[in-house]
């Protein structure tokens, strides 16, 4: 079998970056809090090692960006604090609460209920107007049409999109399909929103606007934004900046203000 490591080196310099000591690791506080997270791609011929040790706290209402190169781990890292895919070592606590110790249903529920997803595809349904792209999920998990409905275009005026709330996607320009996107993934009111590469279809303007959509949304809402991109001026929006290198996290730090 071969080995693939990206890029195996010795721990790094800089803040979170290669392996802490106990001591360090307990004093790590936050929402979410990553403990040591490997994560091993294995399709029987080659293994790579996409996360070789990731310690991560991130605080309640922060907004983050990562960072770095593309198949740094950027992507497995946000899949694996967010439940969607296991860890081959490691923790993952959300309030404390490991995600390991929740069954399949308690951690689907989990999602549904309080986490968020914005992706770069838009992911919207073609058949449907934009207020019922947005309700669609609240519709699935039970929640009467009509109040349903409410939410849905509480969420669309949230941002900007009340009076496009018949448009079905085709009618609506790129950032205005994001922000449908991202009305759905706020519309249950979310404790903490994942973003990968949320505006890597749109251009740089409309990039801009759509950041600057989810940063007040974060303040507003106090809702905790965690952001993958590969742009820096997108990414100089945040709290802080988590970079990546190697499946290891380099440094991490607060970028200048704009």
């Amino acid at each position: 079998m071969s080995i693939v490591r990206i890029g195996v080196r010795g721990a790094m310099k800089g803040d979170g970056s290669g392996a802490k000591s106990a001591g360090q690791e307990s004093e790590l506080e936050g929402i979410i809090v990553a403990k040591g997270v490997k994560k091993t791609y294995d399709s029987g011929k080659v293994k790579v090692d996409a996360l070789r040790g990731v310690d991560l706290a991130v605080k309640e209402g922060e907004m983050i960006s990562v960072m770095g190169p593309s198949g740094c781990g950027k992507t497995t890292l946000l899949n694996c604090i967010s439940g969607l895919d296991d860890l081959s070592e490691g923790e993952v606590l959300i309030r404390g609460q490991p995600l390991s110790k929740m069954s399949d249903r308690t951690r689907t529920k989990y999602r549904a209920e309080k986490i968020g997803f914005i992706f770069q595809a838009y992911n919207l349904l073609p058949v449907l107007t934009s207020a019922e792209n947005v309700e669609l999920p609240l519709l699935l998990s039970g929640t009467p049409s009509k109040e349903a409905r409410g939410k849905a275009l509480q969420a669309l005026k949230a941002v900007g999109l009340e009076d496009w709330r018949s448009h079905k996607p085709a009618e609506l320009s790129g950032g205005q399909q994001q922000r449908v996107t991202i009305a759905r993934s706020l519309v249950n009111k979310p404790e903490i929103v994942f973003g990968d590469e949320p505006t890597g279809n749109l251009d740089s303007e409309s990039s801009k606007d759509i950041m600057a959509l989810l940063r007040k949304l974060n303040k507003e809402n106090k809702q905790t934004f965690i952001i993958v991109t590969h742009d820096y001026n997108i990414g100089r929006m945040a709290d802080k900046i988590v970079m990546m290198k190697d499946g290891l996290i380099e440094k991490q730090f607060a970028p200048a203000p704009f």
